[in-house]
């Protein structure tokens, strides 16, 4: 048995059913005298719109948690503002680039992942060319999330 995010259960119940159907579609499949290339064409686009369907609804129905790292081209005190404004936590690491001798701020942001979309626009209006890493997050103790 495997974990899909913590969970046991749901994936082992989900992958049966899912290698029973797979396996029922393609013995008629691979048993069929008419078309087969209807058959075939057929299969691969049911294939296609359940992953479709299973992305669509993990993107939008998942509840889950993002760390989120900035690294700022220009001076940070005006986008920690701005963000803080808005109602985000920001912790501020400070570093030194060792390529252009620079000190700049690294953000680190802890926010909800539906929130993402929101929190990027926000830093790409600030600084295009500003350096964003995103991380799914386990667990959140303490702190601010928004």
């Amino acid at each position: 048995m495997y974990f899909v995010k913590g969970k046991t259960i749901e994936p082992f119940i989900i992958a049966f059913f899912e290698v029973l159907i797979w396996y029922l579609i393609a013995k008629e499949a691979l048993n069929a005298t008419g078309n087969v290339m209807v058959i075939a064409v057929s299969y691969a686009g049911g294939y296609a719109t359940g992953t479709f369907i299973g992305s669509f609804l993990s993107n939008h129905l998942i509840k889950g948690t993002v760390g989120v790292q900035v690294v700022v081209n220009k001076e940070s005190k005006k986008l920690i503002n701005i963000l803080r404004e808005k109602g985000y936590g920001v912790s501020v690491i400070n570093l030194k680039d060792d390529y252009e001798g620079k000190n700049k701020d690294m953000l680190y942001i802890q926010i909800n992942n539906n929130k993402l979309k929101e929190l990027t626009s926000i830093v790409k209006k600030y600084d295009y060319n500003a350096f964003i890493v995103v991380n799914e997050t386990k667990l959140v103790q303490n702190g601010f999330v928004k």
